[in-house]
């Protein structure tokens, strides 16, 4: 039963992280921006799609998770390089969606005729593209940057107060 309480208080303050670090980013993009909550949430699931938003927020609450049981492990070693790896999972998916998403640009120039006419169509079209691909990047890999940082941070300090205790030294 406490194995149980210990995962779930872990989860929900993984959780908590994640939806603290969400709304900060959204406060922010309302201020420095005209746009609403709402007009910001839609455009990112027009932009990022919900394929891609749904991926995402389940790597960022891996790591998330991993981070809190690191932060609490003595030998924090196992959930740093868990988290690491979820980390590396969401540069990963940026980069795919990036390929992904100039894929999709290339395919849809190479079908369509240009001409005078479609052209602003055509280029409306790959431009669409385009904006996923680049935004995902944009998004995908200062995410996972960030997320490095607080494992491997959080790690090195958990053992250097195991060293500091070993030593007799307090924290």
């Amino acid at each position: 039963m406490r194995g149980i309480l210990h995962v779930m208080d872990a989860g929900s303050r993984s959780v908590s992280v994640m939806l603290g670090g969400l709304v900060v980013i959204l406060a922010g993009t309302v201020m420095a921006t005209s746009m609403t909550a709402a007009d910001i949430a839609a455009r990112a699931q027009e932009v990022f799609g919900i394929t891609f938003i749904g991926l995402m927020a389940g790597l960022v609450f891996t790591a998330l998770y991993c981070w809190v049981m690191a932060a609490r492990s003595p030998d924090s070693g196992f959930w740093t390089e868990a988290g690491l790896q979820a980390a590396n999972g969401i540069a990963t998916l940026a980069l795919t969606y990036t390929l992904l998403g100039i894929s999709l640009g290339v395919g849809t120039l190479a079908e369509q005729e240009l001409t005078p006419e479609t052209v602003r169509h055509v280029i409306r079209g790959l431009t669409s593209q385009f904006s996923l691909a680049f935004m995902t990047t944009v998004v995908g890999l200062p995410t996972a940057a960030v997320l490095r940082t607080l494992l491997v941070v959080t790690h090195a300090r958990q053992r250097g107060q195991g060293t500091m205790l070993e030593k007799g030294e307090p924290s």
